[in-house]
Formats: structure tokens, C-alpha cells, sequence
């Protein structure tokens, strides 16, 4: 509205000339001034707002897909169920990508990538930027790439669709030379940096970190090509203390933009009154995330997970019970189903981790049956990713998220790794460990399962399912690109095959 009350001043100016010509010219430029704006950019702010963006961008219906949560309500269970009717939910992150973080972290590289003192700032901005369109098209396929964000610069605002082989070869290449771009003795962004406050060691950790995961996704597809990326990562140094996690922090109050936002979602939509029983969106843990937990003996059970009793919050192992996703509407003990735990999972001022040492430990353990990397056994790094994955819920939840290294080490104990078993009994222990590990980033748990297989899910049937009673192998494009970008869409779909559900993107083969 102030844009349009401006130029509607502007106008009558004009209009009024020649009788007031002094007054008008006098006061004109600073009439079309916007006293809220800055000509120019401030990149350390601008790159704080690219990093809550990117962090929060999450398509957290995948947490039903998962077979993390559900619902008895086909809206709120749309990720569990594959209900038809809501597949619009699948744009959310498409939709708010562009506009939000892709954009502002473009506006950064542009604005400093010209200065050879800003070379930290520079390479940091590439690797988040990375980061965030890994993300974008690991849900859809092929997505605007090369020509995202231009629409400013270029006057670009019909952005073709890049294969996604394409972006991957981008992305990684992206990574390495950010990594070795990054010089300890240059400024950095410091306290605007969410993530590291600045400090250049980890994100060079960091983006061989996010080139292993790349690198790794295309096992399917071209072993070649990710066998020597993984290498690559390996050699350059991957995240394998919990001191060099890339984690987000927050707020436990204020805006809800210093809230880890997939706590704050679950909270707000579902968990506010913490009673067990009056959840607007009918939420609950679902039987299979419980059930796997409870027959395991999983110490993470007592810190994930609560039943109300008497409006009491009970984590006692015996009580804990998932609800099966097949419900259409409230069951009579809906209060008896298990709900995510007030102080840890729905904390709001709990960590996000982006990366994890159990991720790279996981990762790494594949590798090793690989023959790509020797330095640690396969039972060893399978070891270490139970460990991390379990002490990383004091990382997010201090205090509350404390697991015992005797609860690790028995539950370990009881599940040791199957080194006479096959290469696929190997990756099934591994990938259901990183399923367990990866909660509630149910989007990186999304891509594990569909290169690897694992967790082995039994695909939920329900009526006026969208995929046949099949897993989702991809998400939905905005229905505004038809309108937008028709001709880009259209190409993209020809290449890739329908906009559908279960259409497999790139490294994403049988």
C-alpha cells in the first residue's frame, strides 16, 4: 500500500505543476523515498535471514510419511495417508524457497562476490545456498537452478527447469570450491552466522560434509560418479565430532523466526494444551516409530515420547503405543497413543541439526562396504552413528535429552552389527539406524529411504489414496508455475516424466 500511496503523490505532483512546481520539486525525492528501505544491502543481515529460511523450509508432512507421526484427520495426515485431496500441501517448499531464501542468499553472493576481502563471506553464502537448493530438488527433480533469483538482475521471471544431474554436478562443484576458497585470516559474517558464528574450519566440515550426502545419493544412479565424490569428501575432512555439528539455535520465546520451527509447528498445530487429548489435528505418534522403539528397547523411547495419564505425562516404556495411520476419525483411547515430549521434540528452543555426526558415521560405514574408505571398520562407524545419534538429544534438548553411555552402550549390546551378514543385511542395519537417527528431519529421512530401501516401510492403505497405496517418491510442482512458467514446467515434465507422485527423480532408480 505505501509503494501505491507514493506513486499516487508522484502523480499528483505532476499533475499540479505549474502551480506548484517549488513545492513539489522540493519535496519529490524524499516522497519517493521508502524511510523503511536501504539502497543497498546489508549482506550479514540479509544472509541471518537466508539461514532462519532455509532452516525452517520444511515439508514436515513427511514426518507421517516417515511413519514418525499421523493423524485420524486426512488433512493433518495427508503425509501418512497420501489423501488425494491435499496434495497441494507438497508445494509448501517449492513455493516459499524462491521467494524467501533462495532470493536473499542470492542477494548476498552478488553483493560481496566482487570483493577479495570478502572471500569467506563469499564462500559461506555458496555453501548455504547449496545446502538450501539440495533440499529444493531432492523433493522435486528438476527445479529452477541456473536461472533462479534473477529475476531482479536479469529481468528473468520464467527460470528454465535444470535437469537434476545437472544441479548435482553444480552443487557439488559448488562445495569444493567454496571449501578450498575459505581462508581463516579473511573477515567472515561472525555473529550474523547462525551456524558457526564465522568460523571457517567448520564450514569447509561442513561442505564436504553435504558433499558425502550428495555424493552418496547417486549410488543408484552412476556409482562412478559418487564413488569419487565421496572420496573426495573424505580426504577433504567430513564432520565427525559433535563440536562441528551444523546446527541451528533458538528461542524458546520472542518471534516465532527465533523458534526451531518444526517444534513450533507440531506445538501450535497439535500439542499446546499437553493433555493427551484435545490435539486440534488429531496428531500422535504412529505404531510403527513406537513399535520399533519399544520391542528394541530403545532408550530414546523415554525422552521422545509421553502418554498422559491423568493429564500426567508418562514416558514409562510399557504404556508407550503408536497409532495406526488407517484411522478416519477420533478412536475412544485416542488419549492412550504416545505424543511427542513437551521438553525435548517440542521444545521450541531446541537445536535444529542440519548435520550430524551420526550422519557422517552412517555414511561412512556404507562407504566402508563400498571399499571407499578404509580407515574405520563398518562395525566400528555403525557403532559411532548409534552413539552420536543417541547423545546428539543433548545437543538439541540439554538437560532433559541425556541418554546414559550405559543405555547406549546396552542397547548396542543387543543390536551388534551383522558383519557375516550380506551387503544388503549390512545397509538395512545401517539405514534403519539412520532412519531412528534422522527424527524429526523426516526430509533428509525421505531421501535415505528412497536411494537405500530403509527403513523397509509398509506403505499405508487408505481410501482416496493419491499413490495407489504407494510410499511417495516426489513431490507435487505449485499449480501457480502452470499459470507462471508453463513452458519451462512443460519441458521439465517431458524430461522427467509426469508431475506426479511417483515419479522417480533423477538418482532416484530402481
Amino acid at each position: 500500500m505505501k509503494k501505491y500511496s507514493l506513486i499516487y503523490k508522484a502523480a499528483i505532483c505532476t499533475f499540479l505543476v505549474s502551480a506548484t512546481l517549488s513545492s513539489c520539486t522540493k519535496d519529490f525525492e524524499e516522497i519517493n523515498t521508502d524511510p523503511e528501505a536501504s539502497p543497498t544491502i546489508k549482506p550479514a543481515l540479509v544472509f541471518t535471514k537466508a539461514q532462519y529460511d532455509g532452516a525452517k523450509n520444511n515439508l514436515n508432512q513427511l514426518l507421517g510419511t516417515m511413519q514418525y507421526t499421523t493423524s485420524f484427520n486426512d488433512v493433518a495426515g495427508w503425509g501418512s495417508k497420501y489423501v488425494a485431496s491435499q496434495s497441494p500441501q507438497s508445494f509448501v517448499v517449492f513455493a516459499n524457497a524462491y521467494q524467501q531464501e533462495i532470493n536473499e542468499i542470492t542477494l548476498v553472493i552478488n553483493a560481496v562476490k566482487d570483493d577479495p576481502e570478502k572471500i569467506n563471506l563469499l564462500a559461506t553464502a555458496r555453501i548455504w545456498r547449496a545446502y538450501c537448493f539440495s533440499r529444493i530438488t531432492d523433493l522435486y527433480g528438476d527445479i529452477p537452478y541456473s536461472g533462479a533469483a534473477k529475476g531482479f538482475t536479469n529481468k528473468n521471471y520464467t527460470p528454465a527447469y535444470d535437469p537434476q544431474k545437472s544441479i548435482y554436478l553444480d552443487l557439488l562443484k559448488e562445495l569444493e570450491e567454496s571449501a578450498t576458497s575459505l581462508n581463516a585470516s579473511r573477515p567472515t559474517f561472525g555473529g550474523a552466522d547462525l551456524v558457526y558464528a564465522g568460523n571457517t574450519i567448520q564450514w569447509k566440515k561442513f561442505a564436504y560434509s553435504l558433499m558425502l550426502r550428495l555424493g552418496m545419493r547417486m549410488t543408484k544412479v552412476d556409482i562412478g560418479l559418487a564413488e569419487a565424490w565421496v572420496k573426495k569428501a573424505i580426504a577433504g575432512g567430513v564432520i565427525t565430532d559433535d563440536t562441528d555439528i551444523a546446527k541451528m539455535t533458538y528461542l524458546s520465546q520472542g518471534q516465532d523466526i527465533n523458534k526451531n520451527p518444526i517444534a513450533l509447528s507440531l506445538f501450535s498445530q497439535d500439542y499446546v494444551k499437553a493433555d493427551g487429548k484435545s490435539n486440534p489435528e488429531g496428531g500422535k505418534y504412529q505404531d510403527t516409530f513406537i513399535a520399533h522403539m519399544k520391542n528394541n528397547k530403545d532408550p530414546r523411547l523415554g525422552i521422545l515420547s509421553v502418554v498422559y495419564v491423568n493429564g500426567v505425562a508418562d514416558t514409562s516404556l510399557a504404556i508407550q503405543k503408536g497409532m495406526p495411520a488407517t484411522f478416519s476419525s477420533k478412536p475412544a483411547d485416542f488419549v492412550t497413543y504416545s505424543e511427542p515430549h513437551q521438553k525435548t521434540v517440542l521444545a521450541q528452543g531446541g537445536a535444529k541439526l542440519l548435520y550430524s555426526t551420526a550422519e557422517s558415521n552412517f555414511l561412512l560405514a556404507e562407504a566402508n562396504l563400498r571399499g571407499w574408505y578404509s580407515a574405520q571398520s563398518a562395525s566400528a562407524l555403525y557403532e559411532a552413528g548409534i552413539k552420536a545419534a543417541m547423545k546428539q538429544w543433548a545437543i538439541i534438548a540439554p538437560g532433559d535429552g541425556l541418554i546414559s553411555d550405559l543405555q547406549i552402550n546396552t542397547y548396542i549390546k543387543y543390536h551388534p552389527f551383522n558383519t557375516g551378514g550380506s551387503f544388503d543385511d549390512k545397509m538395512k542395519q545401517i539405514y534403519t539406524e539412520f532412519w531412528l537417527a534422522a527424527f524429526p528431519d523426516a526430509q533428509e529421512a525421505f531421501a535415505s529411504y528412497r536411494r537405500t530401501g530403509y527403513p523397509a516401510l509398509v506403505p499405508v492403505m487408505y481410501v482416496g489414496s493419491a499413490t495407489g497405496g504407494k510410499i511417495f517418491r516426489r513431490m507435487l510442482y505449485p499449480t501457480s508455475e502452470q499459470n507462471l512458467n508453463r513452458a519451462s514446467l512443460e519441458a521439465a515434465i517431458a524430461r522427467q516424466g509426469p508431475d506426479e507422485f511417483l515419479t522417480r527423480i533423477w538418482w532416484d532408480k530402481l
